[in-house]
């Protein structure tokens, strides 16, 4: 059973920072695939609806956040 243990100072701020560690490497990640690409995947993707594209994107995100969680866990 979960008590309130994260609700201690330093669990919370030490939760806050890796989620905001994790966000700041998933962004990284993610305008680096975006600059190696040869056309801008935001424009493709809402204005030409390329639903194919965003399936990919899609999966490259998760993808990403997945390797950034584990990394984070440990």
């Amino acid at each position: 059973m979960m008590g309130i243990e994260w609700l201690k100072p330093g669990v919370f701020i030490g939760s806050m920072v890796y989620a905001l560690m994790g966000v700041a490497v998933f962004w990284a990640c993610f305008v680096i695939i975006d600059k190696l690409t040869p056309y801008n995947l935001w424009a493709e993707i809402v204005e030409k609806k390329n639903v194919a594209l965003a399936i990919v994107v899609g999966a490259m995100c998760i993808a990403i956040g997945l390797i950034v969680a584990a990394a984070v866990h440990g």
